[in-house]
């Protein structure tokens, strides 16, 4: 192995204690507790640990974290009556509805209810529209991570050629803006991209979120390329445990690339970590305070 690995934790570890001293700030010059509300729907297991885990990191950071839980069979009418609560309450600076919800819930009707000042997920259209239009927007958090890490190990994206593999709204298409904005030469591919591998070995800077286990093999990397891995599969072993990896064959990769993130350990704690600075920085915005520091 020869590329250097992109530890995750540790630089998300960084990020929000930045995002703590600005809570702590904001307290002391302002009075202003940012506060972020998660909705959970169901009993999702990876949901539910998802849902705890950004509880648990929301109060170290000084802020206050509001937990709303309805059950599977909540109808559509129940958690969008929920929406406008939080959408009107002053203590509530952003809010997140856990994804997938349960099949009798409309996720897009949902996601439009969430007021764009508030939308920390940036997934509203507004946002997505003011971040495709060149506009200050709240971005989605795993691409704002992935800018985050690639940025640790190159101290400009500027004219670097970026691959991204995968097309989602969650990450290929915000992803597309944010390195747009940073210089970067942006290509995006996908599962019909004719000679995929050939695309992905022109890359300076490849992004694998295609959501395939170890899809991105090692022949397919530029040496010396960033590959910044978003892909959390969970594939069988013989012990019936199962493990995670990502969308890159990572010890394939690992020999040919300069840089490269784990799964886990890599794009996944900078999701949160991203998600308490959108949380901060609405709180600043609704508040008409400049923007903060992080």
């Amino acid at each position: 192995m020869t590329a250097k690995i992109i530890d995750g934790k540790a630089i998300a570890a960084e990020l929000r204690a930045k995002v703590a001293a600005e809570v702590q700030r904001l307290g002391q010059a302002h009075a202003l507790v940012p506060g972020l509300a998660v909705v959970l729907v169901g009993e999702n297991p990876a949901s539910a640990v998802y849902v705890r885990s950004k509880g648990k990191q929301t109060v170290e950071a000084g802020m206050k974290s509001f937990e709303h839980r309805l059950p599977e069979t909540a109808s559509e009418s129940e958690l969008l009556a929920l929406v406008q609560t939080l959408n009107a309450d002053p203590a509530v600076h952003g809010i997140l509805v856990q994804l997938p919800l349960p099949k009798q819930i409309d996720s897009q009707k949902v996601l439009n209810a969430i007021d764009p000042a508030k939308d920390v997920d940036g997934f509203h259209p507004v946002n997505a529209g003011r971040l495709a239009t060149g506009l200050p927007a709240l971005v989605p958090c795993t691409p704002l991570g992935c800018v985050m890490l690639a940025k640790t190990v190159h101290a400009s994206l500027e004219g670097q050629e970026a691959v991204i593999v995968g097309r989602s709204n969650i990450v290929g298409k915000p992803l597309i803006q944010l390195l747009l904005n940073e210089n970067a030469t942006v290509t995006v591919a996908h599962s019909r991209t004719r000679d995929l591998p050939a695309v992905c070995r022109r890359a300076d800077l490849l992004f694998a979120a295609v959501g395939r286990p170890e899809m991105v093999r090692g022949d397919w990397v530029k040496q010396g390329a960033t590959v910044i891995d978003v892909g959390i599969n969970r594939v069988p072993t013989p012990d019936g445990k199962g493990r995670i990896v990502g969308d890159v064959a990572f010890a394939e990769a690992a020999a040919i690339a300069g840089a490269i993130t784990p799964v886990p350990g890599g794009v996944g704690p900078m999701t949160i970590a991203c998600l308490l600075v959108n949380t901060v920085r609405a709180a600043c915005a609704i508040n008409g305070l400049p923007a903060p520091a992080v």
